[in-house]
């Protein structure tokens, strides 16, 4: 082969050498992980592009089984999010997820999910809080968290701390199963606040408290 054959040839290998660097040189999604409430659960991470051709694809599987799934409403997407509540049902199961980006030139590789277990990582709503005084007293009633959360758990497996706080300023504890709580014993036009947690006994883990709702006795 003659001098410019061989020019010719390195500068061929050289072009496909960069190609096959390029293919791979995008920098892969950062942060990737698991946002749940109530068992709504999304998928997050950082794109490593804000480019909006930049496309990211989504596989999960279950912990202790070797094969990732599509996700298939998160193929070539172009938010840095995706929701997975539907393949994250099985509320007794692990998770992982993973994420991969890719543009016209480049693809990166792929980064995986801390394991995520919907039982014990969701996070979990306070109640809704809704108070009615009459002469015989004050009502308190609650609801559970979130339309998603009634479809998951059971209401026999909800419990509800409702926090009294009176005129002295001392809290006391009520705890309390669906759905309404009457307080008797009041002091009429005196002023009561009350707070509510949802508990979730068998597991040993409670929501924050809402914020105080106040009301005055008749």
């Amino acid at each position: 082969m003659n001098t410019r054959g061989l020019w010719g040839a390195a500068l061929l290998l050289g072009t496909i050498g960069g190609c096959l660097t390029e293919q791979v040189s995008l920098v892969p999604p950062a942060h990737v992980r698991f946002y749940s409430v109530d068992y709504s659960t999304t998928l997050v991470w950082t794109s490593p592009s804000k480019s909006p051709s930049l496309k990211h694809y989504v596989q999960w599987k279950i912990y202790g089984e070797p094969r990732w799934l599509d996700v298939d409403e998160c193929q070539g997407i172009t938010e840095p999010k995706c929701d997975l509540s539907n393949v994250t049902s099985g509320l007794t199961e692990w998770y992982y997820a993973r994420v991969h980006s890719s543009s016209s030139a480049a693809k990166s590789a792929w980064t995986t999910s801390r394991r995520f277990s919907p039982r014990w990582d969701s996070k979990i709503s306070p109640p809704l809080l809704k108070l009615h005084a009459t002469p015989k007293g004050i009502t308190v009633r609650v609801k559970p968290p979130r339309a998603h959360a009634q479809v998951r758990m059971k209401h026999s497996d909800l419990l509800y701390k409702i926090i009294l706080t009176g005129e002295s300023g001392q809290e006391k504890e009520l705890e309390m199963e669906c759905c309404s709580y009457k307080l008797k014993d009041v002091k009429r036009k005196a002023r009561y606040c009350f707070q509510a947690q949802t508990i979730l006994p068998l597991q040993a883990r409670s929501s924050v408290r809402t914020e105080a709702k106040c009301i005055t006795s008749q």
